[in-house]
């Protein structure tokens, strides 16, 4: 996917605005399973997703916990990094070889000082990624795993068919058993 169109699925700039922002934007390629995103760091880059796959997980004890996907066109945020410059709390790992579009932190907020196009964009970034947040939420806390498995069916097929089961099951917070068996009953 091009630059072009995530940045106007975010929203959409004047054209002068949006050469300025993509001044500072630059395609980087990375291997399967590298850690783009490291937990416990401040981190200093947005990505945006041209080729490939991620998932966003929190090291624990016994196994990583998947709580999100992202995939072409969408954005990589360390949110706690982007709004309040602090340290993060998960990893990004790449599930495929991929292709990403690079943006420093710093050189974004120092444009929101000096373009309002771009720092009304900043704001639309915050707020898509703050609803994808509640509606996570909202379906880990009201659905069950076979709700958000078929949710997860119907949103992003292709999430079934690029990603592990053993990342799907974690995401959903059942075992890869249990997923097995919510399959074998659809």
């Amino acid at each position: 996917m091009n630059i072009d169109t995530i940045l106007d699925q975010i929203f959409p700039l004047p054209e002068h605005s949006k050469s300025v922002l993509k001044t500072l934007i630059s395609e980087i390629e990375f291997p399967k399973d590298s850690i783009i995103i490291k937990a416990g760091k401040v981190e200093k880059t947005i990505y945006f997703i041209k080729k490939g796959i991620v998932r966003a997980f929190v090291p624990q004890e016994n196994q990583d916990v998947t709580f999100w996907f992202g995939k072409e066109g969408d954005v990589v945020l360390p949110m706690k990094s982007y709004v309040g410059n602090d340290k993060n709390y998960e990893n990004i790992q790449l599930l495929e070889d991929s292709i990403l579009y690079r943006l420093e932190i710093s050189s974004l907020r120092k444009l929101f000082e000096t373009d309002i196009h771009i720092a009304n964009w900043g704001r639309k970034l915050a707020e898509k990624e703050l609803v994808k947040t509640e509606e996570l939420f909202i379906s880990r806390q009201f659905r069950t795993a076979s709700q958000r498995y078929l949710e997860l069916l119907s949103e992003q097929p292709e999430i079934i068919q690029r990603v592990q089961l053993g990342y799907i099951a974690s995401y959903l917070g059942i075992t890869q058993v249990s997923l097995s068996r919510i399959r074998s009953e659809i």
